[in-house]
This record gives C-alpha cells, sequence and structure tokens, in this order.
C-alpha cells in the first residue's frame, strides 16, 4: 500500500467515528473551502489545503511524497528522535522499516495541535452542554495551549526522519476517535450500573489488559466502585485536555462519569467540586487501542503489513 493510500484511509476513518457525525465534519470542510476562496491570493500561499480535505491538522504525512510502497512500519505512540534513530539502527541490522508511524503529533502537526480542540465545544454540545457555555470556555483553553505549544522545537523529529531518508506520518484526533466512538457505543451497549462495572467492561479489551499488567491499568480516582455511574461522558478526542471549568456544566446536563485517558489535578479538582466520578482509563493504553481500531480500518482486517511495535504501542487486532 502506497503511504498516501495510508493517510487517506486513516482521515476518512477519523471522519467515521468523529462523535460529531459524518455530515457535520463534511459541513466543516465546506467552510474551510470557502475560507480559502474568500482568501486574497498573497494569503493563499500560506494556506494549509490539506485542511481542504483532512479536518484534523495535528494528522499529517510529515516527511515522504506520498508515493513511498509500504509493507513494513514502525509504530509507536511517539516516534521522536530516539525512535527514528532506532529505526536507523534497526536497518543497518537488516530490518526493513519504510515508515514511520507516529499517534502523538510532531512537527507542523504538533505546532497546530490546538486547532483540534475546537471539535471540544461541539462534543460537549452534544451531551448537553449549551454551545455558547461550551464555545466561551474552550476559546480561552485553546488560546492557552496554542501559547505552550508556540516555543516548542517543533521540527526536531521531522528534520531527523528527513536526513536518514526515513517516509513519517502521525495520526492523532482520528485514533482518539476511533477509541471514543468504541468505547461510547461499549458503554452504550453494556449499561454498567456501577463504577465496577466500567473497570470490568474495560478488561475484557486486551490493551486495557496489558497496562493492568504493567501496573497503569483503569482506576477510579473520582468516586469508588459501589458508585452508580449514571450517564457517561467519554473524553477521549480534541487535541488534549480541555478547560477545567467545563465540569458543571457536564453535571448540569445530566452527566454523572467521566471515562478519559488522562486528568490532571487542577482538573481533577475542579471535578471533585462538581461532584463527578472520574474513570482513568489510560492514556497510552487508549491510544494504543485507538491506533490499533485505526490500523484495522486501514488494512481492512487484513495483514499487510509487518508491524515492528514500539514507544509504549503493542499490536492487537479486533
Amino acid at each position: 500500500m502506497k503511504l498516501n493510500e495510508i493517510y487517506l484511509k486513516g482521515i476518512q476513518a477519523g471522519i467515521e467515528n468523529d462523535l460529531r457525525g459524518k455530515e457535520n465534519v463534511l459541513e466543516e470542510l465546506s467552510r474551510k473551502k470557502k475560507e480559502f476562496d474568500d482568501l486574497k491570493p498573497e494569503d493563499k500561499e500560506f494556506f494549509d489545503l490539506q485542511s481542504l480535505e483532512n479536518p484534523y491538522s495535528d494528522s499529517r504525512i510529515l516527511f515522504g511524497n506520498g508515493d513511498e510502497e509500504i509493507k513494513s512500519i514502525l509504530v509507536g505512540i511517539d516516534i521522536d528522535v530516539g525512535e527514528i534513530l532506532l529505526a536507523d539502527n534497526l536497518r543497518t541490522k537488516g530490518k526493513n522499516i519504510d515508515l514511520l508511524f507516529s499517534h502523538h503529533p510532531s512537527g507542523r502537526a504538533f505546532a497546530n495541535l490546538y486547532s483540534v480542540m475546537y471539535l471540544q465545544s461541539d462534543i460537549l454540545n452534544i451531551f448537553g452542554v449549551p454551545i455558547n457555555t461550551a464555545e466561551g470556555l474552550m476559546d480561552k483553553r485553546i488560546k492557552e495551549v496554542e501559547r505552550k505549544i508556540m516555543p516548542a522545537n517543533h521540527s526536531r523529529a521531522v528534520d531527523t526522519a528527513r536526513l536518514l531518508g526515513i517516509p513519517f506520518i502521525c495520526m492523532h484526533t482520528p485514533a482518539d476517535n476511533m477509541v471514543a466512538n468504541f468505547l461510547h457505543k461499549l458503554f452504550e451497549s453494556q449499561k454498567p450500573v456501577f463504577l465496577s462495572d466500567i473497570i470490568d467492561i474495560l478488561m475484557t479489551i486486551p490493551e486495557y489488559r496489558i497496562a493492568k499488567l504493567n501496573n497503569s491499568g483503569p482506576k477510579i480516582i473520582l468516586g469508588d466502585k459501589k458508585r452508580k455511574a449514571g450517564k457517561i461522558f467519554v473524553d477521549m478526542t480534541g487535541g488534549t485536555e480541555g478547560a477545567k471549568d467545563i465540569f458543571q456544566s457536564l453535571t448540569n446536563s445530566g452527566v454523572s462519569t467521566i471515562v478519559g485517558m488522562h486528568m490532571s489535578e487542577e482538573h481533577l479538582k475542579e471535578a471533585e467540586k462538581s461532584h463527578l466520578n472520574v474513570v482513568i482509563a489510560g492514556h497510552i493504553s487508549s491510544d494504543t487501542l485507538g491506533l490499533n481500531l485505526l490500523l484495522d480500518r486501514i488494512t481492512g482486517g487484513e495483514n499487510i503489513f509487518n508491524i515492528i511495535e514500539c514507544s509504549g504501542f503493542k499490536r492487537f487486532s479486533h
């Protein structure tokens, strides 16, 4: 399979599993096209043309022309300079690696990570938070993340891949959409009554079982196993952690339990004030589940790639 086909299939899978619904995502792309058409000629030079077909600014081919034939992939949650040097070392030892496949973004995809956070407002609205409240709270947080990312040396890993001549791709929000949709549907179908039931459901998934063996399995960090789960909000997509002031609005909309990848102490204190239950499924394990579901979609469930696991990733087919 060619690199560009992998990229396009990954983006399409992300769109089809977006919690906002495919039609809403396509409408967003239409608005982006109008925005481009309305630009002055001198401004079009700096417009990200990929955003006309790909709504996820944190997912890009970082190095490569797209025509490369891919048979063997080094897949990791993070592909940084160390992993790229590892790939080069493995190649010198006869291990064929055609592509570096990262979950977390790098290069221009990392520099623009904050842009995908706008989808959180729409997801919060789906769960009953008024859109003006969601957008108002998220705007402040998005600007904060943008300022935090600005000073970073975004291109280190991409430059390393370029100098070594190894194609490089990252798929962040598409994979996060996969795990968010997967867990949302799983909880809807199995209807957990207690927080302990949420843990039991998560423990049927191999990515979380492996995490448990490595002392990083799912955990209740607010509430206890005998508390009722109520309405569950799966918080697994949208770039990075959202606004800390949103929890009262979630409570007001009827949400009782958040199931997320991770939560900072600052956010946790605010969630506690709003009497929410919080279950942390796990960061790397949830990212791994999302990547596995995405790879299943890209490959059509067939074993067409030689996948080399690294950087916290473990391949399971679903």
